[in-house]
């Protein structure tokens, strides 16, 4: 008989709450995945998750006891020491929310509480391409730009739980994109998926140069994806976005490289599917800024775990953090 107690991971998003039983050696054993339920402010979310666990736990033939502990990662600022997530807009939670203790009602665990981005930056370096490193420095391009910062194996935090938005870095000091956080110039406003299409269509608008991306314009079919594919292809006005967008990277890379100087940097999310095209061009322009110790010591990788990272850093919190 199997006696080796499950670390559930949970990871919770705007779309959907993943969740995993993963091994004490961070193996995941089952993991799947529930709609977030962000109606009535997103009050059946936690509730949901109780039940989630429950039924998959009669379905594998196991009860709560198999269970040593959990972790929960989540969008938006939280106090880990008092289990606290203040306030997450995308799950329509107001306020301040007693995660911790929540979860833990529901699931009957020791429960430990981080942000999502940094719970994925605990994930890479667990399992996956921080493998090894105990300094790194992890960014999400997405829809956003997360971030996390780790030193000697832990998350850094902060005076109010906001190190690692690096997203939030001003890239533009003066006439910058307007960013959702309320300033402008923000890294975010121009290094994720949205912020890329917005200075390709910039760069349309202000040139009567030929580029295949005029098409996607017109039929309102702009991507990210559509933008890097047309750089591969050679086309000018595209490669000129693509190297806008690693130049803001590579110096916000740099000047962050220069405060902690991490053995890796791990770029991930879905902008991170370009491939090769971006990062030799990050490193180009992290190199070009950085450092010179900085540069020799540090290196630019992609991430590996993809939607993974989070539950698996959850469970990284599971084991290390109750």
């Amino acid at each position: 008989m199997n006696n080796e107690k499950w670390l559930l991971g949970i990871d919770i998003g705007g779309t959907s709450v993943k969740l995993a039983f993963v091994t004490e050696a961070g193996d995941i054993l089952h993991k799947w995945e529930i709609p977030t339920n962000t109606e009535n402010q997103g009050k059946t979310i936690i509730s949901d998750i109780g039940a989630a666990v429950s039924e998959k736990l009669t379905e594998l033939n196991e009860t709560k006891e198999k269970l040593k502990a959990a972790g929960v990662g989540a969008p938006g600022p939280v106090n880990t020491e008092e289990g606290l997530l203040f306030e997450a807009v995308n799950l329509g939670w107001q306020g301040t929310i007693h995660l911790r203790d929540l979860v833990q009602e529901q699931v009957g665990v020791p429960v430990a509480i981080e942000n999502d981005a940094n719970v994925a930056a605990l994930g890479e370096m667990w399992k996956g391409a921080g493998l090894g490193a105990k300094d790194l420095i992890c960014i999400t391009l997405g829809t956003g730009v997360g971030g996390g910062v780790i030193v000697n194996g832990d998350i850094v935090h902060g005076a109010k739980g906001a190190a690692g938005e690096i997203g939030h870095i001003t890239s533009v000091p003066n006439g910058g994109y307007q960013c959702n956080c309320g300033k402008t110039g923000c890294l975010e406003t121009l290094a994720s998926a949205t912020g890329i299409v917005r200075t390709a269509k910039d760069k349309l608008e202000g040139s009567a140069v030929d580029s295949t991306l005029r098409q996607y314009l017109q039929n309102n079919d702009l991507t990210a994806k559509a933008i890097f594919d047309a750089a591969k292809a050679g086309d000018q006005l595209a490669l000129e976005t693509v190297d806008s967008l690693a130049d803001h990277l590579g110096l916000a890379i740099a000047n962050i490289g220069s405060l902690f100087n991490p053995e890796r940097v791990v770029i991930g999310g879905g902008v991170s599917k370009a491939g090769n095209i971006l990062l030799e061009k990050i490193e180009e322009y992290f190199v070009k800024y950085t450092f010179k110790p900085v540069a020799q010591s540090t290196k630019l990788v992609f991430a590996q775990l993809g939607n993974d990272a989070g539950i698996v850093g959850a469970a990284w919190l599971a084991a290390n953090k109750n």
